[in-house]
């Protein structure tokens, strides 16, 4: 008896071109079916958000470790992912995956949790030993002298693993820089090696993190080179648009072929391209990486919190979450979600940021969540 009632509800909707809660067959008047393909309902799902909903996915946060103003923020604000820092990585591996677990279920539409895994001088995992079990982690560089790429790719997939084992989805590496200073900023974080030995291992490092369900980041786009600290200050280069493309671009697009999640973009300036903005909030930057390159991931913002972006903000009289967005970020890091979500609404209503722009935006970071194993319909 109820067999025949569920079947009769469903012959119902059929027959009107409804679609049933929870399914994602479509029915149409002429009683065809097809399977709702993963665009369509994340198209389906945004269909059905708030503004508010929408433009909180686009900040990722960092977070204090009190476990309920946390998960307050990430409910009342809508939050897309939050970051952990050193600072972040406390207690022991069973209360810390608890924690994680915790602000899952705070968030109506699953949180990307990302850090910064690189190994050697930036491993958030060598945080607390309790939790990963290692207080170190080999740099690129030295897993490369120990053992070939085969040891770096081991290293890759190892971190991964642990990082997905205990419910961070989202991994802000490998580093796809090229510097030939070993004083340099970025140095010790490369590679080591020039351009296209750097090309072929980011194209390798690229899937053995994101075969364990992690999603990756080329940063720094468009190449970080031999620039100064974007932390503490501003720096520029002086390189033109060509010497970027016949060099750093390699690396960018060897990390695209290999389907790279996200890139990260750099606060840098770059004199002969843009000469008056950080690359993070330049169109014209960002564009070279959208249009130029043809990335359709998420492209990330590196933290809105640096100096650089701060001494531009406030130089030059603009909101930096607003001024990153409109530039072509589609993920904002930054902890000023409080005020910078009102920001962007105020943005909408003075039609300086359209709701199409918006929409493109969550469409492109729900395609990754669920690439990564996020349910999001």
């Amino acid at each position: 008896m109820h067999i025949k009632r569920m079947v009769t509800a469903a012959a119902i909707a059929c027959s009107v071109g409804l679609l049933l809660p929870g399914s994602n067959t479509r029915s149409t008047a002429s009683g065809t079916h097809h399977q709702l393909t993963t665009s369509q309902k994340i198209d389906r799902r945004i269909k059905h958000m708030t503004l508010n909903e929408k433009i909180g996915q686009l900040f990722v946060s960092a977070v204090s470790n009190n476990r309920t103003t946390t998960k307050a923020n990430i409910k009342k604000y809508h939050l897309g992912g939050i970051i952990l820092m050193g600072n972040n990585y406390v207690g022991t591996k069973s209360s810390f995956t608890r924690r994680l677990k915790n602000y899952q279920h705070s968030a109506k539409i699953p949180l990307t949790i990302s850090t910064d895994q690189e190994g050697g001088t930036v491993s958030r995992l060598s945080s607390n030993k309790r939790i990963s079990g290692h207080s170190y982690y080999l740099s690129p560089q030295q897993a490369l002298h120990r053992g070939g790429m085969k040891k770096v790719l081991s290293m890759y997939r190892y971190q991964a693993k642990q990082l997905h084992s205990l419910g961070i989805n989202w991994d802000f590496a490998p580093v796809a820089d090229v510097s030939k200073h070993h004083s340099s900023f970025i140095y010790d974080r490369t590679i080591g090696k020039g351009y296209r030995k750097t090309s072929t291992y980011i194209a390798k490092s690229v899937p053995a993190i994101q075969n364990q369900h992690v999603a990756a980041t080329l940063k720094h786009f468009p190449g970080y080179g031999s620039a100064a600290d974007t932390h503490t200050g501003s720096a520029g280069v002086s390189r033109s648009l060509k010497s970027f493309k016949s060099k750093d671009f390699l690396l960018f697009k060897a990390g695209i072929k290999s389907g790279v999640d996200s890139v990260m973009v750099t606060h840098i300036i770059l004199k002969k391209i843009d000469p008056h903005k950080p690359a993070s909030l330049s169109k014209k930057d960002i564009s070279l990486l959208r249009t130029g390159l043809k990335f359709k991931g998420v492209i990330v913002s590196d933290s809105l919190q640096m100096q650089a972006v701060g001494n531009y903000a406030v130089s030059h009289h603009v909101y930096r979450d607003v001024a990153a967005f409109k530039a072509g970020n589609d993920v904002l890091l930054t902890s000023d979600f409080k005020r910078g979500i009102p920001e962007l609404r105020r943005a909408v209503a003075k039609k300086q940021v359209s709701v199409k722009h918006i929409d493109a935006s969550v469409k492109r970071i729900l395609t990754m969540k669920a690439k990564i194993g996020m349910n999001v319909d």
